[in-house]
């Protein structure tokens, strides 16, 4: 670690649960974020910021003017530029010493076998239940953790499928794909601003977490927060043994 790098993470190195063993593993990391919207705002800001060495951000989306109310990854100058690009250009400004791969394309099951292969950790700040499943299931096929969020209204939720534990349940077992509910979207439910970043900041911290091996993550447990009376609500979750994608029958 250079003298320059002790200084911009000096903040993370003294903490003790971090400390420079933690931060190097944050440098020598791979982030993959998918979904540079909302969610993956915060998300890819506060892990550029935090030294994470190597992160690839996934959407196919071009930034819209409906999309600064909440997304602050991007600016008015950029509407129509690819949301990639854009979020590429500002963790680059925040810390120019990650290395982003912005990618512009639709993530489906063939991108994703490849990119989570050399992932560390998966973060999912897409909108749709057919990314969600498609990033789930390449997730247990490598064994890689991924960091789950969703936020639609005044609601948010966030957990962690770690399918490097035996124990863990994953995206499928918790909302199983032949009954997934209908799609809500921003664009007809609207989202109040700040809840993305409340959700996407708990995304982020779960990541950094899990690369730095800090603390316990929310494997096993899904936190929900009513943003109109500010209250966090848990839910225990089981692996589910007839589950399709990592169920005992799925392989």
């Amino acid at each position: 670690m250079t003298d320059d790098q002790l200084l911009r993470y000096s903040r993370h190195i003294l903490l003790d649960e971090v400390g420079v063993e933690g931060q190097q593993r944050l440098l020598d990391a791979h982030a993959l974020i998918i979904g540079a919207g909302g969610l993956g705002s915060p998300v890819a800001l506060y892990l550029a910021a935090s030294g994470v060495g190597h992160i690839t951000v996934v959407d196919h989306d071009l930034v819209d003017l409906t999309n600064l109310q909440r997304q602050i990854a991007h600016t008015t100058e950029r509407v129509g530029q690819a949301k990639a690009h854009s979020a590429a250009l500002a963790m680059r400004a925040l810390n120019p010493e990650v290395q982003v791969h912005a990618l512009t394309e639709r993530a489906d099951a063939q991108l994703l076998n490849t990119l989570v292969s050399g992932s560390h950790v998966v973060i999912d700040c897409c909108d749709n239940f057919e990314t969600r499943h498609a990033v789930n299931a390449a997730c247990v096929q490598h064994r890689v953790p991924l960091v789950s969020g969703a936020v639609i209204r005044l609601d948010g939720q966030v957990t962690v499928f770690d399918a490097r534990a035996h124990t863990s349940p994953c995206y499928a077992c918790v909302f199983p794909p032949h009954q997934a509910p209908p799609e809500v979207h921003c664009a007809t439910m609207g989202v109040l601003a700040p809840l993305v970043g409340l959700i996407g900041s708990v995304q982020a911290t779960e990541a950094l977490k899990l690369i730095a091996g800090v603390g316990t993550s929310l494997m096993g447990r899904l936190q929900m927060l009513d943003g109109k009376h500010m209250a966090w609500s848990e839910l225990r979750l089981q692996r589910q043994a007839d589950c399709p994608v990592c169920g005992a029958d799925a392989h």
